[in-house]
């Protein structure tokens, strides 16, 4: 094996830490949610139904939240509109914008993926004690904010 390969299983940085929780957490989540009739869903569309409000949210608000460019969060807010997941309204505070709001079935996928969550949460606080998976986080957060902001 060469070195790279062994550093990153012995030793991994931050980006390849970072891909393996994140793919664990959507297999977890989406295979969870595709068992639950939420099959049409796929990782992608996280980066909309992630940052969703149930009073709607604006497609700039999400593109900022998520990390994603503008155009990306577009197509995603379109794919899920087609298969019933959210819909635009006008936005009450300023009428030239618009609103991303979940329909009937996006709040089902909502609470769905909020138990989904919380389970997974709840797990490993109880697998590494409440308080040290409570600073992990505090850490985690810490960290993913200082990167962000370059």
């Amino acid at each position: 094996m060469g070195s790279r390969v062994r550093r990153s299983q012995e030793d991994p940085d931050l980006g390849v830490l970072a891909g393996r929780l994140l793919f664990a957490v959507q297999g977890e989540l989406f295979g969870a949610l595709a068992e639950l009739g939420f099959d049409d869903l796929h990782p992608r569309h996280g980066a909309v139904l992630a940052y969703l409000e149930v009073d709607g949210i604006r497609a700039t608000d999400l593109a900022r939240l998520s990390g994603q460019h503008k155009q990306v969060i577009g197509t995603m807010i379109d794919e899920l509109e087609t298969l019933g997941y959210v819909e635009r309204r006008p936005d009450p505070a300023d009428r030239r914008a618009k609103l991303v709001c979940p329909t009937e079935r996006g709040l089902a996928q909502m609470t769905a993926a909020d138990k989904v969550m919380a389970a997974m949460q709840e797990r490993h606080a109880r697998r590494l004690g409440r308080e040290k998976y409570a600073e992990f986080k505090t850490t985690f957060i810490d960290v993913v904010e200082h990167q962000r902001r370059g």
